[in-house]
């Protein structure tokens, strides 16, 4: 559970330093992207995949996760995991900084490329949308988040 608690922070750090809206000396967030939270697009994919191309899978939803990130300042997370239960089993948390952020980024090239790709190895697909509870606690958890990081 840490190692996924600080893998997902280094990713929304990584983005949101990308981004600006990290401050990069005191490594907080910045008010102007607490104030966003509200209009962010937070989605969660579901995805099971047949396990005879999990390998392939597993190759392509690092490629565009990367690739995500490192070109679309839209893209906030792309988190791809599997469940303990099943390994065919893929949860990707995403979050976009908008609904046009989110609509950009189904239209790239690579992510035309993964879907595309995987459209044969996927077995079921189910998007949800998700409302945060408390998107203005988003500066606590990168603090907490900050603070993980740095316990050996």
């Amino acid at each position: 559970m840490r190692l996924r608690v600080t893998l997902l922070a280094t990713l929304f750090a990584a983005t949101a330093f990308a981004q600006g809206v990290i401050d990069v000396h005191s490594h907080i967030i910045t008010p102007e992207f607490v104030s966003r939270a509200d209009t962010m697009l937070y989605r969660l994919a579901e995805i099971e995949v047949y396990p005879k191309y999990l390998k392939e899978y597993l190759a392509a939803a690092t490629e565009i996760q990367k690739t995500s990130l490192a070109e679309e300042p839209g893209v906030v997370c792309l988190f791809p995991t599997q469940t303990n239960e099943d390994s065919c089993q893929i949860r990707i948390l995403e979050i976009y900084a908008s609904q046009q952020a989110y609509e950009h980024h189904i239209k790239t090239a690579h992510f035309q490329k993964y879907k595309q790709g995987t459209l044969h190895m996927v077995k079921h697909l189910k998007l949800q949308d998700l409302q945060p509870l408390t998107p203005e606690t988003m500066n606590t958890l990168f603090k907490r988040f900050n603070m993980e990081q740095q316990i050996p």
